[in-house]
């Protein structure tokens, strides 16, 4: 039995786009799948490559599961099969991880079919690693395939998104999308959770198994504690840099933009945070909106440096002292 990803329900037909790259025998060089984060681009990546591998694949491009190179991948010890990501977290995909893989690739595949390499997140090369991989690109070794997996395309160097067949991935039907959170045992909140994660189901139900939705409602709590002068914008910071920035900076996001929202009296459907309306209202009422504005340029700044090597308390530091200020009456 094969362990190829099973299909998410909004998959098949940009799965149906790769299968006949497989069935045609017009397999590109590189592939790109750029979109949101949780939308299930890693499992509609490793598929495709599980494809690629497998020497006898049936009429519809699946694997068979049982040829060598089926259980190779099975046993996760397909030498033909190999994955490049940042040594950790959050840093950039090193020139010398590159050097390494391009070694590797000079040489022959090992088995009949093809030889994958998936790098993800593809925005984390940095641009000595970019070079690297665009002379790859220019002189390609023998049945090889690139599958680049990102959620930021607009960081990728144009040179390089030139070289790639592109699946865009866009967000799926939020009716398909909530049958199938109730499918995974999501039985309540799944209309919030699917606001808060922007349509990403694989996140929705990540915030759902993780309680995310009350760690949410206790940091928004804390950032309220601020404007009402309850509590010091680094106490809260020094708590909040324990957590994962750049999914706190998404929910500050949200609440600055829902708080733009509230100042133009917007309803309560047409916001991100939809349970927070009553405090977001509320507290929209005392600020001025061109101060608000530029609390959201500063945000929008701060998601771009949270992928730097920047002290994230000061970044939060400068955060909550700024939506303090506004507050001041």
């Amino acid at each position: 039995m094969t362990i190829t990803p099973d299909l998410l329900p909004w998959q098949e037909a940009d799965w149906q786009h790769l299968v006949r790259y497989i069935t045609g025998q017009r397999i590109p060089q590189a592939v790109l799948f750029a979109g949101n984060k949780g939308i299930g681009k890693s499992r509609l990546a490793e598929r495709f490559a599980h494809s690629l591998l497998c020497s006898q694949t049936d009429t519809n491009g699946l694997p068979c599961g049982q040829c060598h190179s089926c259980q190779l991948v099975n046993a996760q010890t397909h030498p033909d099969y190999i994955r490049l990501n940042p040594e950790e977290p959050g840093k950039a995909i090193k020139v010398d991880q590159i050097r390494h893989i391009l070694s590797v690739l000079s040489l022959k595949p090992q088995y009949e079919a093809n030889r994958v390499v998936i790098v993800e997140p593809a925005d984390q090369l940095n641009i000595s690693a970019v070079n690297a991989f665009l002379k790859f690109l220019e002189e390609p070794s023998e049945r090889t395939v690139l599958l680049l997996i990102t959620d930021k395309p607009s960081r990728l160097p144009a040179t390089l998104m030139s070289r790639c067949q592109k699946v865009y991935f866009s967000k799926p039907d939020p009716e398909r999308v909530k049958q199938w959170l109730f499918d995974q045992g999501i039985k309540k909140d799944s209309e919030l959770l699917l606001s808060v994660s922007k349509g990403s189901p694989l996140l929705a139900l990540d915030y759902a198994s993780n309680n995310t939705l009350e760690l949410r409602r206790k940091c928004f709590d804390q950032w309220l504690d601020i404007a009402a002068l309850r509590t010091h914008p680094y106490i809260v910071s020094e708590q909040w840099v324990k957590l994962d920035p750049a999914l706190l900076l998404t929910w500050i996001t949200g609440w600055v933009t829902d708080l733009i929202k509230c100042c133009f009296h917007l309803p309560a459907e047409r916001l991100i945070n939809r349970d927070l309306f009553e405090d977001l209202h509320k507290s929209a009422q005392t600020l001025e909106l061109s101060r608000l504005y530029s609390v959201y340029d500063l945000m929008l700044t701060s998601r771009n440096r949270i992928d730097t090597q920047l002290n994230k308390q000061l970044l939060f530091d400068e955060l909550l002292i700024e939506w303090a200020q506004l507050n001041e009456k």
